[in-house]
């Protein structure tokens, strides 16, 4: 199997939760049938909506260059950044390396592409530096689906959300998911992408509707596929909470408890 690379830390527990994921998706009766992985949990990255923000980018880049060199030295055969926002700068990444660096935009369309019941518009849930520099919405388009992001109120608890209560440790405020989530029904969208990995964390302590998406789980299988591991089958996964146990109380991690 290929070695998976890493470039972590964007958060700490987004990054904690995506190598939880792997393991939990890989199928696998021995340590030796695991994907061996490189992780650089980069916490001190510098913010990547900020640097959208303001288009000071050379800060973040020069980091993320610099953790992708590392784990291209280090023998990696594919790179996974479990970050949406930080996709805004991957094309500058990709140019530094060779090896090749796991597109989770791309990724995330394709699949939403494949649903048995065709989409036509799409919701978006993520940062503002996701949405300002229009990455999700230009792949979409590119495919043929319609796009929509929450209205301007319920987008900034969203971003509390992620800022003041996730990226803190606290995931009880699900009334500030449910107004964006709604802002997103009320314009018609048939699926709801989570596109930034602190909602993919927020995901694990609520039972969210069945027709969110989330775009670190692709990633995730994605990793597994293209490292040459096999994918534990959806039916066959251990440690994971039934949905009428997740309501409000948070789960253990499989694996990672």
């Amino acid at each position: 199997m290929k070695k998976l690379g890493v470039i972590g830390g964007m958060g700490p527990e987004a990054t904690s939760y995506f190598y939880a994921k792997v393991i939990e998706q890989t199928k696998a009766d021995s340590d030796q049938q695991h994907i061996d992985m490189i992780i650089l949990s980069h916490a001190s990255m510098p913010d990547r909506t900020e640097a959208i923000r303001t288009g000071h980018r050379q800060a973040f880049l020069k980091e993320a260059i610099r953790d992708a060199m590392i784990l291209e030295q280090l023998g990696v055969s594919q790179i996974a950044i479990p970050c949406n926002t930080s996709h805004a700068f991957l094309p500058e990444i990709q140019a530094a390396v060779r090896v090749p660096i796991l597109n989770m935009v791309k990724e995330s369309v394709y699949s939403i592409q494949k649903q048995q019941k065709p989409i036509k518009k799409t919701g978006i849930l993520a940062t503002d530096g996701t949405l300002q520099c229009g990455l999700y919405q230009r792949a979409f388009e590119e495919a043929g689906i319609h796009t929509a992001v929450p209205e301007a109120s319920t987008q900034r608890l969203l971003m509390s959300l992620i800022y003041d209560d996730v990226k803190s440790g606290s995931y009880n405020n699900r009334w500030k998911f449910d107004r964006a989530y709604e802002s997103l029904l009320r314009q018609g969208c048939q699926a709801v992408l989570l596109a930034c990995t602190e909602l993919s964390v927020f995901q694990q302590y609520h039972t969210l509707p069945p027709n969110c998406i989330d775009a670190m789980d692709i990633l995730v299988k994605e990793s597994i596929r293209r490292s040459g591991a096999r994918l534990r089958d959806e039916t066959d996964r251990p440690g994971i909470c039934p949905p009428e146990k997740q309501a409000e109380q948070p789960c253990k991690r499989s694996n990672m408890a």
